[in-house]
């Protein structure tokens, strides 16, 4: 039988008791889950690539980038020719902010584990919008934020070459509101590594405000700490959940396999 245990106060479910991922049941339970709590967590499934992709398809329509649906996540150059990038997955974010229309959800398979470190946190922007008080709810109203890569990655390379920053800037920026208003009447907040600049702000204000919006989201009530284990399988609401790696050893095998969900909701 299903059950599911809350990971924390306001974000974060595990789920055990599934005999058949592909099950029509399962899946419209692990779908509720992952739409009202953010993250879902199931312990020691050991999926294999073929598995993984089975089971994220039927949680929507599985993304292919360059062709294929399961990517490989690791610093290690030989494992993932973009490892370089990743590094900027130590601070706080949301996947595709830089495209109209962001990822659904992100599903990962622990497959090797770092001895220290190399957990994952996660950050609710739903739970921080609702407990906002109301002043500080039409402060933001009506903001706008313009997200870039090149943002993200200064955070991890505050010196680059111009070679870098070329690279970087060949993505694409996207300006959207800093208070998403859902179609399903939801709020949350699209902010994180890749947030730049608010629009028409002076830069200095600009960069307090955001910062100070990172700290109230990240709170220790807002968040819940992942650990992995091998075989872990993790689901996040991208569109609604920041999140971060949490440091360890470059050198370690930590290797998680990806797969995303696509999204159907553009940002407005």
């Amino acid at each position: 039988m299903i059950e599911t245990t809350a990971l924390g106060p306001n974000l974060g479910v595990s789920v055990t008791g599934v005999e058949d991922l592909l099950d029509e049941t399962a899946v419209s339970r692990c779908l509720e889950a992952l739409k009202w709590r953010g993250v879902l967590l199931i312990r020691g499934l050991h999926l294999d690539d073929a598995a993984q992709v089975a089971f994220s398809r039927k949680l929507g329509t599985v993304l292919a980038p360059g062709g294929q649906e399961i990517f490989t996540v690791s610093l290690d150059p030989a494992k993932n020719r973009s490892a370089e990038y990743l590094k900027g997955t130590f601070f706080w974010h949301i996947d595709d902010t830089t495209s109209k229309v962001p990822a659904k959800a992100t599903m990962l398979t622990a497959r090797h584990v770092a001895m220290v470190g190399g957990g994952t946190e996660f950050a609710s922007t739903y739970a921080a919008y609702e407990n906002l008080p109301e002043h500080e709810r039409k402060r933001y109203e009506g903001l706008r934020v313009v997200h870039t890569f090149e943002a993200a990655q200064r955070l991890a390379y505050p010196e680059p070459t111009e070679q870098q920053v070329a690279g970087w800037r060949k993505v694409p920026s996207h300006e959207s509101a800093l208070v998403w208003r859902r179609r399903d009447g939801r709020r949350s907040l699209v902010i994180g590594a890749t947030a730049d600049h608010v629009v028409g702000m002076d830069p200095v204000e600009s960069r307090a405000l955001l910062d100070e919006l990172l700290a109230w989201s990240t709170q220790e009530r807002f968040c819940y700490t992942h650990d992995w284990a091998v075989g872990d399988v993790v689901i996040w609401d991208n569109t609604g959940m920041l999140h971060r790696a949490l440091p360890y050893d470059p050198s370690s095998e930590r290797t998680m396999h990806r797969s995303t969900i696509a999204g159907d909701e553009p940002w407005s």
